[in-house]
């Protein structure tokens, strides 16, 4: 049981660290946030892969897909919403006039 000790802690400091780092961003700057958040979230596919070659016991290997699974969901969240704000900077085709040459 002790040695499941520290990986847990870890894995509750990391979810109340992130929930107070997110807690300070004003919801205006969420969205560019996301893109340099990606970073972050691809360590957190290292930290559940790692946690999974250590692992003895089932909890261990739990609580490393948990990390895994969630760390993919951000990573891909987070690049669908930057391509989707990306894309409201994109020149849109002008449509063509009502009245013009044929």
């Amino acid at each position: 049981m002790t040695d499941l000790l520290f990986p847990l802690t870890a894995f509750v400091l990391a979810i109340l660290v992130g929930l107070e780092v997110i807690a300070k961003v004003p919801a205006t700057l969420h969205t560019p946030l996301m893109s340099g958040a990606n970073s972050i979230h691809g360590i957190v596919l290292v930290g559940g892969m790692l946690i999974a070659a250590e692992a003895k016991d089932p909890l261990g290997y739990v609580l490393a897909f948990v990390a895994m699974a969630f760390g993919a969901m951000n990573v891909v969240g987070g690049y669908v919403v930057t391509d989707r704000m990306l894309q409201m900077f994109k020149k849109r085709p002008a449509a063509p006039r009502a009245g013009g040459k044929a």
